[in-house]
């Protein structure tokens, strides 16, 4: 669908566009719409729910302009948001985000999956454990990505702690940077599937996007934001206390992690089962267990995965 949007007041084309047209490529990332200037009109292109929205957030916006001559960040994200939320369907099943990978909608799979999405849309704190394979990781971030475009996030924060499963971090090649990304590629990996290569170096660019070793969040507070942690059955009882104080308001944590695969120290305990051990029962804070029916990777992950597990009580050596 194209959508031809006349500009009101062409002489304040700059205010309405931002600098760089940065206001323009906010509606463009958050509606996946083609945003065109020509002349003293805009053209708008792709699905016509999404020109619609995109439509509506430039109306918005050329109304504030009838008032002042200029637009804040907060003008455009308001309207995105309002935007989004318009003739969303009440009767939609809850758990349901839309997003994309490779042209198709994510849905969740199995029956573990959709309440593991239910759990993250109705609680501000999500604890989600299970075997490799179960789209732990996966669907957290198509979560977050489907609230960040549409306007209900501000920011997505993917953190992950970086310890060795084996190999040494310190004999590794490069820099810090270089040192830590191959602990975050799977996080890239989960990116890239839902969002294209240049709307994610945007969004980085823009600290809209944020990946980084756990390590990194201490000290900060993260407002109007999705925070993902992976692989947290990896962090200390110290390090879970440190990420979960980092919530900040109108946010939301999912906690990721396989119980199985504990890569710390022998004696150490890990972060992931004191603290659903700790805040069971809590209001505002949901627990997911996915299992081997729940995994949907190739169908021989599911028989490696039961193959290690314990016999009769006794883990294999």
């Amino acid at each position: 669908m194209q959508l031809n949007i006349l500009l009101e007041q062409p002489e304040k084309k700059l205010s309405l566009f931002g600098s760089a047209d940065k206001h323009l490529r906010m509606i463009r990332d958050s509606f996946g719409v083609q945003v065109t200037s020509r002349d003293d009109s805009l053209r708008v292109s792709g699905e016509s729910h999404q020109v619609g929205k995109a439509a509506a957030v430039l109306e918005t916006l050329q109304k504030t302009l009838r008032r002042q001559d200029w637009l804040s960040i907060e003008d455009v994200t308001r309207a995105i948001g309002i935007a989004s939320r318009q003739g969303q369907d009440d009767s939609q099943p809850a758990g349901e985000f839309e997003v994309f990978a490779g042209g198709k909608a994510i849905r969740a799979k199995t029956a573990g999956q959709q309440k593991y999405l239910e759990t993250i849309a109705a609680h501000d704190l999500t604890f989600c454990t299970g075997p490799a394979g179960t789209g732990k990781t996966y669907l957290a971030v198509a979560a977050a990505a489907s609230l960040l475009k549409r306007g209900a996030a501000k920011r997505l924060v993917l953190a992950r702690p970086a310890i060795e499963a084996g190999e040494r971090l310190g004999f590794l090649p490069g820099d810090l940077h270089a040192k830590v990304n191959p602990y975050l590629q799977p996080l890239f990996d989960a990116i890239h599937d839902m969002m294209d290569f240049e709307q994610v170096k945007r969004f980085m660019l823009n600290d809209i996007i944020e990946v980084i070793p756990l390590a990194f969040m201490r000290g900060r507070t993260l407002n109007e934001s999705i925070i993902i942690l992976d692989e947290a059955q990896n962090t200390t009882p110290a390090q879970m206390l440190m990420f979960l104080t980092r919530l900040g308001r109108n946010s939301k944590m999912i906690v990721t992690g396989d119980t199985s695969q504990v890569d710390l120290p022998a004696g150490t305990a890990s972060g992931l089962l004191d603290a659903v051990r700790k805040l069971q029962g809590i209001p505002g804070i949901g627990r997911v267990e996915l299992q081997r029916a729940d995994i949907v990777r190739h169908r021989l992950v599911q028989s490696i995965v039961e193959a290690y597990e314990p016999k009769n009580g006794n883990p294999e050596q």
